[in-house]
């Protein structure tokens, strides 16, 4: 079978007829979108609800009590409606919210009653804690009520700030079945687009707990918001977990198919006057290090280090944000999970620097497997960070576009990494019913001549209807020596309904696509991609089955290789039990074929498979309990077929919870291949233990095992937080050779201490 390249003059046709279809398409299309009541019988789904936030001279004090005579202004919010697990019906426990303001900030206050308010899980009292594991409230605003982006906050009865950025309605980067990069939770941990839980705002919340159930207050300051002029009405919803039923309530209704992020679905939030004025915080922080890297044979000694610097934020409207930085700050107070890589593909690690996290989603364009820009690219290289000298970003809604421009410098690093410039420029139009048309333009350059790479891109995508949307991209890089070859494009259909979910792409990347500044594990194919999968809910035992089948291959375009070679490919054919606690068995088999068109060197052994075509079947089983418990487990198993012999992996992981101030968690990885070139095993193995005198003061560790890279590694950090991130921190980092590597490799410690002042508005 061949494979003929589709002339480039196609995609852009097709991107620009999609753009062109989706404008004229009106809003509030989900209107006719049914739920279905405990029956199975279908019924009309509530029109979103109206709320009214109510002014204030008197603000409430933001203790987790809720009795300031200020709330009784308000207007209540109630009748929630569950979305799990029974859909359009009403929620099995009450819940309650009213909304004031002033000329300062938002106050939203939460009751959230529970007749068993002794089973009520807290969750762990750390920031950003996965909220779907416990009791929680997390509400979403839509500040420029366009049905795409918005602003999220939320809480769990241990009053924990948990908040993030939607963009795209939570779409983010498109569905992806391919290898080659890690694909775990990526918009949940990362900073691309869809949900970036990584963005830290300024704002405050407080809970308590009685007999009655539990209560929370939250502060959340118009400086922390980015709204414009061009509406008095937000989009808004809230949605209660009452995590001991599994159970997830709605104040405006939601298809169960569907998400809080489906903005389309949200209510209005009306009465807020929200006001018109600038304001300007700055970030310094000091750093004190001592390290000392023991590969490095001229060190006799450890080093010690002071820096400082800082960032700035200015709106220079409402909506539009100014944000500079000088002599950003690298030192690791989170380190990255490892991971085992038996592939020929890098490893995609999330962003979690701070000053590229706001409106990180503004600057997303790409689908699965090609991001064309990713931050993590500016300032780190080979692992080893790289000076950042200085730099600024604008971003946020003006004259109705989402607008994004990036510029930053970098100075030469020990590895030789030369001085760099890196220009972004990003500009978006968001249309009715989840459209969108789109282009970006990133550039690097070097200080040495002729040192550049460029990338162009336009993207668009249509919604029709509430189910089906249609996203395409079209884009090329100019970096000098690679002519031709040098484009890539994209087309991605989804459907979603209550009963079938599905989606179908085509990709093709050019041999010489280049995006430096980007993510793209390989060149050079063209990738297919179907998938589907059914929803069924039976009447007993199980909540949910969910029989899935997938298919998606690489299919080489590289010169000098049969046009059409079977790079990669998999079938996959699964089915998910899932319990109503959320306790899940995963059943599957998977059709693997890896092609060689070079032989391949498995990283951190001497195994090397010759060139050829490898296929087989490879079972898996994948089981996890109610994530909740103070016990907690998640398994993998996966057996048979991997290039030239077999592989048998397990994963296991298992968490240990006291309360919401303690927890413990291990993790392991083991990886038994046996090939014709020779055997061998890939074990990684890691220890979380966290204890946290409360949600803003903690004490964490990480210990980390990899028999791979020949390593094992321990990250101590003790954290006293402040607003929006920052705060004191006091961190510990060991890393020691195994066998070949043996003894010390690297040591180092950091004091840093960060705050961030107002320096007008607030």
């Amino acid at each position: 079978m061949t494979h003929r390249s589709i002339p480039l003059r196609a995609p852009i046709l097709l991107t620009a007829a999609l753009l062109v279809a989706g404008a004229p398409l009106p809003t509030g299309a989900h209107a006719q979108q049914n739920l279905v009541d405990g029956n199975g019988a279908s019924q009309p789904a509530p029109a979103p609800g109206i709320a009214t936030a109510a002014r204030t001279d008197a603000p409430p004090v933001i203790d987790g009590v809720p009795d300031d005579a200020a709330w009784g202004t308000a207007t209540p919010l109630a009748d929630f409606t569950q979305r799990e697990p029974l859909d359009g019906q009403p929620a099995s426990e009450p819940t309650e919210v009213r909304i004031l303001f002033d000329q300062d900030a938002v106050y939203v206050a939460v009751w959230a009653y529970d007749s068993r308010a002794d089973a009520i899980v807290p969750g762990e009292s750390i920031r950003d804690y996965e909220v779907t594991d416990a009791d929680a409230v997390i509400m979403v605003f839509d500040t420029y009520n366009d049905q795409q982006n918005g602003f999220v906050f939320g809480t769990t009865p241990a009053g924990i700030e948990y908040d993030g950025q939607v963009a795209s309605q939570g779409s983010g980067g498109g569905f992806f079945l391919g290898g080659g990069m890690n694909n775990q939770r990526r918009f949940q941990r990362g900073a691309g687009g869809g949900f970036n839980k990584n963005w830290d705002g300024s704002w405050t919340v407080a809970t308590s707990r009685d007999a009655q159930g539990w209560y929370a207050e939250f502060r959340i300051p118009f400086s922390t918001l980015r709204y414009g002029s061009e509406t008095d009405t937000w989009g808004f919803n809230v949605s209660r977990r009452i995590r001991r039923l599994n159970e997830e309530d709605f104040w405006a209704a939601v298809p169960r198919e569907f998400g809080l992020y489906r903005l389309d679905f949200a209510g209005q939030l009306t009465g807020v006057e929200p006001p018109f004025r600038r304001s300007a915080t700055v970030t310094p922080y000091v750093l004190g290090a001592s390290t000392r890297d023991y590969a490095d044979v001229s060190q006799t000694g450890f080093g010690r280090q002071a820096e400082f610097g800082g960032e700035a934020k200015v709106q220079v409207t409402q909506g539009l944000t100014l944000d500079m930085t000088v002599n950003t700050d690298f030192a690791q107070v989170e380190v990255d999970d490892q991971q085992v890589n038996l592939t020929r593909f890098s490893l995609l690690f999330p962003e979690k620097r701070p000053f590229f996290l706001e409106n990180a989603g503004f600057f997303t364009v790409g689908a699965g497997g090609a991001d064309l820009f990713f931050s993590r690219r500016i300032g780190i290289s080979a692992g080893q960070p790289v000076p950042i000298t200085g730099g600024g970003r604008l971003s946020g809604r003006v004259a109705g576009l989402n607008l994004g421009l990036l510029h930053i410098e970098t100075g030469a690093n020990e590895v030789g990494e030369p001085q760099n410039a890196y220009s972004v420029a990003r500009v978006a139009k968001e249309l009715p019913n989840r459209s969108r048309v789109g282009g970006l333009f990133v550039n690097r350059a070097g200080n040495l001549a002729g040192d550049y790479n460029r990338t162009y891109a336009v993207d668009g995508s249509i919604g029709l209807g509430d189910q089906l949307t249609l996203s395409s991209f079209v884009a090329r890089t100019d970096t000098p020596d690679l002519e031709g070859a040098d484009a890539a494009w994209n087309v991605t259909a989804a459907w979603s309904s209550r009963r079938f979910t599905a989606n179908a792409t085509v990709r093709e990347i050019g041999e010489h696509f280049n995006p430096e500044v980007g993510f793209l594990p390989r060149n050079g194919h063209r990738y297919y991609q179907v998938f589907g999968m059914w929803t069924h809910r039976p009447a007993s035992v199980f909540r949910e089955i969910r029989p899935h089948i997938s298919y998606f291959t690489y299919r080489t375009m590289r010169s000098g290789v049969d046009n059409g070679f079977n790079e990669s490919a998999r079938w996959h054919i699964d089915s998910h039990w899932q319990w109503h606690s959320g306790m899940e068995l995963h059943t599957g088999a998977n059709y693997v074929t890896e092609g060689l068109y070079e032989s391949f060197a498995i990283p951190g052994t001497e195994v090397v498979v010759p060139t050829g075509t490898y296929a087989g079947w490879e079972s898996q089983i994948v089981f996890f309990t109610d994530q909740s418990r103070p016990v907690a487990l998640n398994t993998r198993f996966n057996w048979g077929a991997f290039l030239s012999g077999s592989k048998r992996t397990t994963t296991a992981d298992l968490t240990l919870r006291r309360g919401a101030r303690t927890s413990a968690g291990l993790r392991v990885s083991y990886n038994d291949v046996m090939l014709p070139q020779g055997d061998f095993t890939a074990t990684l193995a890691g220890v979380n233990l966290g204890y946290f005198f409360t949600p803003r003061i903690y004490v964490q560790s990480l210990i980390q095992y990899s028999d791979q890279i020949d390593t094992w590694s321990a990250n101590i950090r003790f954290g006293w937080l402040n607003t929006a991130g920052t705060g004191l921190f006091i961190v510990y980092n060991e890393v020691q050779g195994i066998e070949t590597l043996t003894g010390p490799l690297g040591r180092s410690f950091y004091l840093k201490f960060t705050r961030q002042l107002n320096v007008f508005g607030g």
